[in-house]
């Protein structure tokens, strides 16, 4: 039979009969309870096909199943064809628009219900008083407040509890107790909401006497209070006594087994560093649920690099515990024991969870998704970070956040940058977090015009003032040159750490400012900010490059004298430069000796280039052949040796220099110099060629030197020698002194107001930083060269280096 057929054949039988009103009820029930809005369509539908006309009772069942089920839209047109409506039915819908998150209209039902006439009930007030809380609108909730009161249903214990849940949400925690104080009827819930309001506000401390007080009051303390009070206790720092108190208390009333209660103890425990009472609670829970399993796998992932591999490794213990008891690992799960990978370096063992997450179907969750980001960035794959990124639907803020900081750290700066461009055409709300990344990246890259813009944007947002980026800007206008900026981002700064005043002493030190380094560290120390080891690293690099030989040593022994700060080579290496720059060779080759890190590199290329700069040529050789034994892959000590080998004639020890860079595969690195004019960058490589800018910056070149030779009467550097017309002078600018040309560019593109501000990736040499000490005095330019080890700021033909380059 066609489908016509049998459609005329039903029309032909007339309607269905209807059911009794008990199925259609239990029907309903059924559809509520399953939350099946098929089902309840269906029953709907069968009711108008039979004709069937529901009294009050049944259209108010009907509003409450499509509600339940999530369609308050179908449940308002059913309200609207009633022809007869109590409270109950506006109650209904007002409590369906609030199940998906309506609030707002939650609250026009209730306006709509009081102008219709109806009687209103305490559902009617409580329900208002819980939209107007999730809205945070207190406005709203003032003024349902003033009519409950003037019904006299504010009397009743249910509707004090909804304000003050309401009063709670808002964040208006003295609302909150002056209705317990002035409440005439309490129980159970309305001291459970007090409590939990002090500890949402975080007010532990309170909440704990709150609970007394319950305790003294008769009042019977349950899951839930103990629950919430223990959540309190896992803020509270320095109070173990406090926590073994809970932990007698629960004990006492016969809740220490209890799931909720128990689990909550165990996490106040290992949020705290307590995981050895954390560990014997779990071992007395019986059939501990995923909760609990939760709870002690972040508990040990906390535990960070403070405590020992051993004790880090229990966390992924625990997963392959919850895998063989077949309790389904939750995205808590997967998001805690990633993050125990981190702190461990199991990268091996993260891949494996990984799969795991792509076998729950968990790879598009937001917390996963951001760990995964962070495991893989921490390894050097951003490609595996980034396609963990792109399987995410990238709604929460802090995946990007995660991303952009994975560029950031493994140094891909541009990739940083641009995946912040793409979220700025999102239009969505930016923290301060993802702030203080893409600033860190602009001052890797030298990107001041950029950073700028970028700071701008965080002043718009109003996040400038916040500590983190704060911190960040002064590191970015540090590192591109502008010191001046840095101080006013200092000054303006609401709350100064201890980063705070390190950037900003490291910002003075950089720039040749020691003196006013030291004076702000003096500051610090009145402020009673304790320094740490960054800080002394700015301290020493400002007595370093100032040349304060008894400043730098009674800093040096006060490390560890007055703030227990043991020195790190770094630290030894600002004494063996602070030696070097007064020719104390002698001692700065004794204290490496003596200072416990004589196999470090780093402070015999600190005094490798003292003997480079005085001319101690015997010692610098020495110092050479050692750095070639200790680095036989660093290109910098052999062409330093090779350099000092032809200072003293030694030719053919020169050559077997070079000889053992080609039998090495050492390679010379390729040195870089920028600038950024306007919106781009101009990079300037050795050994490359330049297009069609280089005859333009090679005839400003000439300019210049020429203006040198006549106003300057006498020898100049080396570089100065050469014809500079000749092909010998534009071959040494190109393949040694790419600064110059960049240098250059700047003048012909930069108005005469601008500093010329150059970046480059090796030290600036020394005939190249008398060539820009000259530039500055004849062009009458500031010039600022940022090396790769400090800032060079010329100008009127003098130095801030004091010209120890």
């Amino acid at each position: 039979m066609s489908s016509r057929s049998t459609d005329r054949a039903l029309r032909a039988r007339g309607p269905s009969p209807p059911m009794q009103p008990s199925t259609y009820k239990e029907l309903l029930r059924l559809s509520t309870t399953t939350r099946s809005l098929v089902l309840g369509k269906l029953v709907h539908s069968h009711m108008i096909r039979a004709s069937y006309r529901p009294g009050l009772f049944m259209h108010n069942v009907l509003v409450n199943v499509y509600c339940w089920c999530g369609d308050p839209t179908t449940a308002r047109q059913v309200l609207d064809r009633m022809p007869v409506r109590d409270a109950a039915t506006w109650n209904i819908l007002a409590a369906g628009y609030s199940r998906v998150g309506y609030c707002g209209r939650a609250l026009d039902v209730f306006r709509e219900a009081r102008s219709a006439g109806v009687g209103l009930d305490r559902f009617s007030y409580a329900g208002a008083l819980s939209a107007s809380g999730d809205c945070g609108d207190a406005r709203t909730g003032r003024m349902v407040h003033g009519m409950a009161v003037v019904s006299g249903l504010s009397r009743r214990a249910f509707v004090t509890n909804s304000l003050m849940d309401m009063y709670s949400k808002c964040g208006m925690i003295n609302e909150v107790r002056l209705v317990f104080d002035h409440a005439e009827e309490l129980d159970e819930v309305s001291w459970n909401s007090l409590l939990s309001a002090y500890v949402s506000v975080g007010w532990p401390e309170v909440a704990v006497n709150i609970l007394v007080w319950m305790h003294r009051s008769g009042v019977k303390l349950n899951s839930f209070a103990l629950g919430s009070i223990l959540k309190a206790c896992s803020g509270m720092r320095d109070s173990d006594d406090v926590r073994r108190m809970m932990h007698g208390c629960v004990t006492k009333v016969g809740l220490d087994l209890d799931l909720f209660v128990g689990s909550a103890m165990l996490d106040m425990y290992a949020k705290n560093g307590g995981l050895e009472e954390a560990i014997k609670i779990f071992e007395c829970i019986p059939n501990p649920s995923v909760v609990v399993f939760n709870a002690m796998i972040a508990g040990f992932s906390r535990l960070g690099t403070k405590s020992s591999g051993k004790d880090r490794f229990k966390a992924l213990s625990l997963f392959r515990e919850m895998l063989r008891r077949q309790i389904k690992p939750s995205k808590f799960t997967f998001k805690s024991v990633l993050e125990a990978c981190m702190s461990v370096h199991a990268f091996r063992c993260g891949r494996q969870i990984h799969a795991h997450v792509i076998i729950n179907n968990l790879q598009d969750d937001e917390f996963i998704g951001s760990a995964l980001i962070s495991l893989y960035s921490t390894s050097n794959l951003t490609m595996e970070s980034l396609s963990c990124f792109q399987m995410t639907p990238k709604q929460e803020i802090f995946t990007w956040t995660s991303m952009i900081s994975a560029f950031t750290q493994n140094e891909q700066y541009e990739m940083a940058l641009s995946l912040f461009k793409e979220l700025l055409g999102l239009r969505r709300k930016l923290d301060q977090s993802i702030i203080s990344s893409v600033i860190t990246a602009c001052s890797h890259m030298g990107m001041l015009r950029i950073g700028e813009q970028i700071h701008g944007y965080a002043t718009k947002l109003g996040h400038d003032m916040f500590t983190d980026c704060g911190n960040s800007l002064i590191n970015m206008y540090t590192k591109t040159g502008d010191a001046g900026a840095s101080i006013r981002i200092f000054q303006n700064i609401g709350g100064l750490d201890v980063f705070s005043w390190s950037a900003m002493i490291s910002s003075y030190a950089l720039h040749g400012n020691a003196g006013d380094a030291l004076v702000l560290f003096e500051k610090m120390k009145e402020c009673r900010a304790v320094p740490d080891h960054v800080t002394f690293l700015a301290v020493l690099t400002a007595c370093s490059h100032g040349g304060l030989v008894d400043e730098g040593f009674r800093y040096y022994e006060s490390m560890n004298r007055e703030y227990d700060i043991v020195p790190k080579s770094r630290h030894c290496a600002c004494i063996v430069d602070l030696l070097g720059r007064t020719g104390r060779m002698v001692d700065a080759e004794g204290f490496i000796l003596s200072s416990g890190f004589a196999n470090d590199p780093i402070l015999w290329h600190v005094l490798l280039r003292a003997c480079l700069f005085y001319g101690d040529t015997e010692r610098g050789i020495r110092v050479g052949e050692r750095l070639m034994v200790m680095e036989p892959y660093s290109p910098t000590s052999y062409m330093l040796l090779y350099n000092m080998y032809l200072d003293v004639g030694k030719v053919s020890l020169a050559m077997r220099t070079r000889g053992l860079m080609r039998e090495r595969g050492v390679n010379k690195e390729t040195g870089v110099s920028w600038i950024e004019i306007g919106a781009s960058f101009h990079s300037f490589v050795t050994s490359r060629s330049y297009g069609h800018h280089i005859d333009f910056i090679y005839e400003k070149l000439e300019e210049i030197m020429l203006h040198i030779k006549q106003k300057m009467g006498k020898a100049g550097p080396r570089i100065l020698e050469l014809e500079y017309q000749s092909e010998k002078w534009r071959e040494s600018l190109m393949n040694s002194h790419g600064e110059l040309l960049a240098v250059a560019f700047g003048m012909s593109n930069l108005p005469e107001s601008v500093p010329i501000r150059v970046m480059k990736n090796q030290r600036v040499c020394g005939d190249c930083h008398n060539t820009l000490k000259l530039f500055s005095e004849v062009e009458r330019r500031e010039i600022v060269v940022r090396d790769s080890v400090r800032f060079h700021h010329f100008s009127w033909g003098s130095c801030s280096c004091g010209d120890y380059w």
